[in-house]
């Protein structure tokens, strides 16, 4: 009888320390076949989504291998396991209610993450606040402007977005020339500089093309040149384009109007 005491003692003592081992072997094993199947290349522009999303798996399981184990070890000690489980599951139901908001946001940065929504450096838009992700958790999400003004916006909150950055922007220049002026001379003025300034200019991605007439203004005639440029480029090449074709119209002698007011006289 003493021996078969002396016997449940030692399995008390034996079998926590088995459970702890095959816990920690477990989530070893597992962890190093995550880091196999998810890998992550920091030269990839999505790299911080897939060390996010992999950091998250880990955590999982690492949390649930930890909860197996515990109660492994307290049904070794005679704990009623069914009834501890009963009990969690209303804990874990009051918990869950008292903070909805913060599952609200884990849950909406798990999708974001996941679905990869917005990248970290992708300019967007939330409502009225335009800028740069600079970082992306499984709660909140932080947005810089130009201004530097950051804002940090609740996961739950990023449900009507506009992502500048997932395809290319356009740069559009319309170019006001006199009334006066031949169309003609005008548009080979155009094309001469889109193909001189084809492939010179940073961050476009195709060809300049002139549109030709855009619209009749009361003291213009308005040209239309457009090329596609890299996400939000298209502001800096905007510029570069005006420059050069203020030039190139300077230096062929094609008036720029200028507001202008005609003061007429009555007899007298």
């Amino acid at each position: 009888m003493k021996e078969l005491i002396s016997s449940i003692n030692i399995m008390k003592i034996v079998l926590p320390i088995v459970y702890i081992v095959v816990a920690i072997l477990a989530y070893k094993i597992i962890k190093n076949i995550i880091y196999k199947v998810i890998k992550v290349n920091k030269k990839n522009h999505h790299y911080q989504r897939v060390e996010t999303v992999r950091l998250l798996i880990i955590n999982i399981v690492k949390y649930i291998i930890v909860a197996i184990a515990l109660l492994a070890i307290l049904a070794t000690f005679g704990v009623n396991v069914n009834a501890l489980i009963t009990g969690l599951s209303v804990t874990t139901a009051i918990i869950g209610l008292a903070f909805q908001d913060l599952a609200k946001d884990l849950i909406a940065g798990v999708s974001i993450i996941t679905e990869a929504q917005y990248d970290v450096g992708d300019t967007i838009q939330v409502g009225t606040f335009m800028g740069q992700v600079e970082s992306i958790g499984l709660k909140t999400t932080r947005i810089r402007d130009y201004t530097g003004a950051t804002k940090i916006i609740a996961n739950r909150y990023m449900d009507d977005i506009v992502n500048y950055s997932l395809h290319d922007s356009l740069a559009i220049v319309d170019v006001s020339v006199d009334y006066n002026q031949k169309s003609e001379k005008v548009e080979k003025v155009l094309k001469d500089l889109a193909e001189n300034l084809s492939g010179t200019i940073p961050d476009t991605t195709g060809e300049i093309e002139i549109l030709g007439i855009n619209s009749l203004g009361d003291s213009s005639i308005v040209y239309r040149i457009t090329v596609p440029t890299k996400p939000m480029a298209h502001y800096g090449v905007q510029r570069i384009l005006r420059k050069e074709i203020k030039e190139a119209l300077d230096n062929a002698k094609v008036k720029i109007p200028f507001p202008q007011i005609e003061v007429h006289h009555g007899k007298q």
